[in-house]
C-alpha cells in the first residue's frame, strides 16, 4: 500500500526532523518557503498539506494559502504556528481559500497525527466523492418526489374524470378539494389540464381561467 503523501512546508530543520522521525508511516516532502512549495506542486502532488507560517526569506505561511488552494482545491491544508493570534487563525478558516485546520505550536504530535489522519480520511477526494454521492442522492430523491407527485396527479386527475363524466353541472371545486385533501388551486389546476388534453369538454367549466386567477381561489 503506498504510504500517503504529506507536503511538509516548514523552515526549521529541527522541527522538520521531529516531523520526518514521528511521521515514519507517511512520504514526506519537505519545503522551506511557500515559493519553493508552490515549485514543488509541479512535480509532486501531496494528499495533506502542513504550513507553517512564519517561513525561509521573510515569507509568511498564509500570504501563499490562496495560491496553495486555488492551485489544489481540494487538498487540506493545516495550519502549524505558533505566531498566529486567534484573529488570523480564524481567518485562515475562513472563506474559498481556507485552511481545513489550524493548530498551535508547540504542536503535540499525536493530536498532529489524528489531524492528519482525518484530513485524509474525511476530507481531499474523500470529500469531493463524498459531495458527489450526496448530490446523486439529492437528484434521486428530486426524481422519485417528481415521479410520486406526478403519479398521485394522474390518479387523483382520472377519478375526477370518472366523477364529471355523467354530469353536465360545474365541478365543485371546494368539495373536490376536500374529498382529495388538496388545496383548491390543485384542483383548478387538475381541470385546466384536463381541459387543455381534450379529457373535459371546456364547457364543463368555462370560468377555470378567471377563477384561478383570483387570490381568493
Amino acid at each position: 500500500m503506498t504510504a500517503p503523501r504529506i507536503m511538509i512546508i516548514e523552515d526549521e530543520d529541527l522541527q522538520y526532523e521531529i516531523y520526518e522521525e514521528f511521521f515514519a508511516e507517511f512520504s514526506l516532502l519537505r519545503a522551506r518557503s511557500g515559493s519553493e512549495a508552490i515549485a514543488l506542486l509541479a512535480k509532486w502532488l501531496p494528499q495533506v498539506i502542513v504550513l507553517d507560517h512564519i517561513l525561509d526569506d521573510a515569507e509568511q505561511g498564509l500570504d501563499f494559502l490562496p495560491d496553495l488552494k486555488k492551485l489544489l482545491p481540494h487538498v487540506p491544508v493545516i495550519v502549524v504556528s505558533g505566531a498566529l493570534e486567534v484573529q488570523d487563525q480564524m481567518e485562515a478558516l475562513q472563506g474559498p481559500r481556507r485552511a481545513h485546520y489550524c493548530l498551535s505550536k508547540p504542536v503535540d504530535l499525536e493530536d498532529l497525527r489524528k489531524t492528519i489522519q482525518t484530513a485524509l480520511d474525511a476530507c481531499g477526494e474523500q470529500e469531493v466523492i463524498q459531495q458527489f454521492q450526496s448530490l446523486e442522492r439529492s437528484r434521486r430523491s428530486d426524481i422519485e418526489d417528481l415521479l410520486t407527485r406526478s403519479t398521485d396527479r394522474l390518479s387523483r386527475q382520472h377519478q375526477i374524470r370518472m366523477q364529471l363524466r355523467d354530469s353536465s353541472d360545474k365541478p365543485n371545486i371546494s368539495a373536490l378539494a376536500r374529498d382529495y385533501k388538496v388545496a383548491r388551486r390543485t384542483i383548478i389546476r387538475d381541470l385546466q389540464e384536463m381541459i387543455r388534453r381534450g379529457e373535459l369538454d371546456p364547457s364543463v367549466y368555462p370560468d377555470w381561467d378567471r377563477e384561478s386567477q383570483d387570490p381568493s381561489s
